[in-house]
């Protein structure tokens, strides 16, 4: 009796009351991770949309689009890939792609991860593999000004975007395997660059980001049009992100030396 007393001390049991109250707070944070996830919403469902056409147009099945969607979520890895299914490409030239595609992911990880490491390794492994270029912009703008939110929350946030694109996949490959249905009448094809901008302004705090924004733009259409292929990408983000730091150290030994 003693034993088990003394146990109950070291390792007290919830009550029913205490339980269903963390879930209840775990679920409302889901859900202002899905709220703070609907920018991304709106511009997934009619990407995934166009995907899912676009899937069914190549000759994939609704089964195989939306596993896609599920397994690989990666948008324009996804897009590049159908069309390179399209044409008949192999499967390493696919893969070799999406790889490159897919590089400037390590650059978002490597800013993200100071920020995570109270996660589980499971729960790492299972944010990483969610992490997409909207994602990234919604969780490090808030990181930024409010610190890392409730797990319950980050997940939400990745969750919602995920659901919505395998969604918007679903509802195109449908509509790509029984309807007739021309995506560019729609502008669709301009819902990927709407939402980039919609993101990027959502960042932007300063005229040193505003400078940073310009220069990352210019410097990737230089690129673009010297014929790079897609490290064009990476090499301007890294270039307009190492000069954002040397302007913002710059600033502060100016400001370090007004003051003194």
């Amino acid at each position: 009796m003693k034993r088990e007393k003394i146990k109950k001390e070291l390792h007290p049991v919830e009550s029913d009351e205490a339980i269903a109250g963390n879930r209840d707070s775990k679920r409302n944070q889901a859900l202002i991770g899905a709220v703070r996830a609907v920018p991304i919403i709106l511009g997934y469902l009619p990407i995934g949309l166009a995907f899912g056409v676009l899937a069914s147009t190549a000759g994939l099945s609704i089964y195989s689009a939306v596993a896609m969607s599920v397994f690989v979520f990666a948008g324009s890895a996804q897009l590049i890939s159908v069309g390179m299914i399209d044409v008949g490409a192999g499967v390493a030239a696919i893969t070799m792609t999406v790889f490159l595609v897919n590089l400037r992911h390590m650059l978002m990880s490597a800013y993200l991860a100071p920020h995570l490491g109270r996660l589980k390794t499971w729960q790492q492994i299972l944010f990483s593999y969610e992490i997409t270029d909207e994602s990234f912009a919604v969780h490090s703008a808030y990181f930024r000004k409010q610190g890392v939110p409730p797990t319950a929350q980050l997940f939400g946030v990745n969750a919602a975007a995920h659901l919505a694109w395998i969604s918007g996949t679903l509802l195109g490959a449908w509509l790509g395997a029984y309807l007739t249905f021309d995506i560019d009448a729609y502008g669709v094809d301009y819902a990927l660059p709407a939402m980039f901008i919609a993101l990027l302004v959502m960042q932007i705090e300063n005229a040193r980001h505003v400078i940073i924004a310009l220069l990352a733009a210019s410097l990737g259409l230089l690129f673009y049009l010297a014929g790079m292929s897609q490290l064009y990408i990476i090499l301007a983000t890294v270039i307009a992100a190492t000069a954002g730091v040397l302007i913002k150290q710059f600033s502060n030994q100016k400001e370090g030396t007004g003051e003194a």
